[in-house]
């Protein structure tokens, strides 16, 4: 009896959406919230389609928010997130909603599987939205990039990534990037990138940390944590 929202639609932008929305609820209810990114893309691809299923993989991450306990963790700083509905025709699935529901015809013809992407207005808006998200969040909490320890934006592909820190100004040494092993895991990306991050030391105590993403919709979204 527990209530859950899913945040499909926002794609893989969803876990840091999500996270503005755990917040809240944990903040007003002081429960915890259990917090998931999960996609199973494989069963979403057309794997005809050469240009696109080479892109993605199947992944999932997890946190748990609540009150500090003194058992570690982070605190979460601030949150931004938007939406641009104009530009959802840019990256998204075009069958299967509530417009054009899945079909027997559309099944057949695999249309249910295509994913609708312009590669050149996505890379613009993602580069553009994640910088801005990243900045705006800084603003609201405060802090300078200099402050940030580390970067931990969506693993959609290299080119973003880079463009990315570019356009922030941060040097890849203070980017966390696995897109290079797992592929594009949509919103598991980021909390699988951050707990490697941890495994890996990265990550200390006192540290600031910046998430930022972008997903089909328009979606987008950052946040600012302290470890």
């Amino acid at each position: 009896e527990v209530p859950a929202y899913d945040l499909a639609g926002s794609g893989c932008a969803g876990f840091v959406l999500g996270l503005d929305v755990a917040c809240a609820r944990a903040r007003w209810r002081g429960e915890r919230v259990l917090l998931i990114g999960v996609e199973v893309l494989s069963r979403m691809m057309d794997w005809q389609d050469r240009n696109v299923c080479v892109l993605f993989g199947d992944g999932a991450g997890a946190a748990l928010l609540g009150p500090l306990d003194g058992r570690g963790g982070a605190e979460v700083l601030a949150v931004v997130a938007g939406t641009e509905g104009a530009r959802a025709d840019i990256l998204g699935l075009e069958v299967g909603g509530s417009r054009r529901p899945v079909t027997a015809e559309h099944v057949r013809d695999r249309r249910h599987l295509k994913i609708e992407m312009k590669g050149r207005e996505v890379f613009k808006e993602a580069v553009g939205r994640m910088s801005e998200a990243s900045r705006a969040v800084l603003a609201r909490a405060g802090l300078d990039l200099e402050d940030v320890a580390l970067v931990v934006p969506h693993q959609a592909n290299l080119r973003i990534i880079r463009a990315v820190a570019k356009a922030l100004g941060v040097p890849l040494g203070r980017v966390a990037v696995n897109v290079d092993r797992y592929g594009n895991t949509g919103s598991a990306s980021i909390p699988l990138a951050l707990a490697q991050a941890r495994d890996e030391g990265r990550i200390q105590p006192g540290d600031a940390v910046l998430l930022t993403s972008f997903g089909a919709g328009f979606h987008w979204a950052a946040a600012l944590l302290r470890f």
